[in-house]
């Protein structure tokens, strides 16, 4: 009779365990980490409203690479300034849209403002509120979990409006630790990285002066 109930007793809570771990028995405390991690990462990027970086651009080519170092300040509404400060030859390089006009500026060319300024996608596509608003628009999105050696990532994937010959998805690496972007890397149609951009400091929801805008 012992026997009977010991045997009954752990079957149940055999049965309590898989009912537990879900239907197919293979979700654990890893899984429910990561989705933790990527939950916390989502309510971020959606409830981000500005930021400023330091960060490294990558412009990749056929012809080579050519790579920028850049601050840059941007409101998830558009507006955004961007400031080349490395190599020495396009240092002082200063580009600002408040949403209704794009100004140019270079302090090592006489203080010449431009007013004709289009936007391109190689410019406006590097901002994290452009992967924001693709990532929230986009009706097919990706998410995985990479292990790298500075730590587990979660990196998201959304697709670039417009058709452009090369700049097609665009996929975010956020750490799980810090939940701080790491890197952004737009990809072209045939899977080829066009451009990288790798954060160095990124602080996010600060108050950003209307004058950061304009010139």
């Amino acid at each position: 009779m012992r026997k009977r109930l010991w045997a009954l007793a752990v079957g149940l809570i055999l049965l309590l365990l898989l009912v537990a771990c879900g239907s197919d028995g293979l979700r654990g405390p890893a899984d429910a980490a990561e989705i933790t991690a990527f939950e916390r990462i989502q309510r971020m990027l959606f409830e981000m409203q500005s930021y400023r970086a330091i960060a490294t651009v990558e412009y990749r080519s056929n012809r080579g690479v050519n790579t920028y170092e850049t601050v840059q300040h941007a409101r998830i509404t558009g507006e955004y300034r961007i400031e080349v400060t490395g190599p020495a030859a396009v240092a002082g390089s200063v580009t600002t849209s408040d949403g209704q006009q794009i100004l140019q500026f270079n302090n090592r060319v006489n203080g010449r403002v431009s007013l004709a300024v289009q936007e391109t996608p190689e410019r406006s596509e590097i901002f994290l509120t452009s992967f924001i608003r693709n990532y929230k628009q986009s009706e097919e999105v990706s998410v995985s979990v990479a292990d790298m050696d500075e730590g587990t990532r979660t990196v998201l994937e959304a697709n670039i409006p417009g058709n452009h010959p090369y700049l097609s998805i665009a996929r975010l690496w956020v750490d799980n630790e810090t939940m701080l972007p790491v890197k952004l890397i737009i990809f072209d149609a045939d899977g080829a990285e066009r451009i990288v951009v790798t954060y160095h400091v990124f602080e996010y929801n600060m108050v950003l002066d209307d004058g950061l805008f304009t010139m």
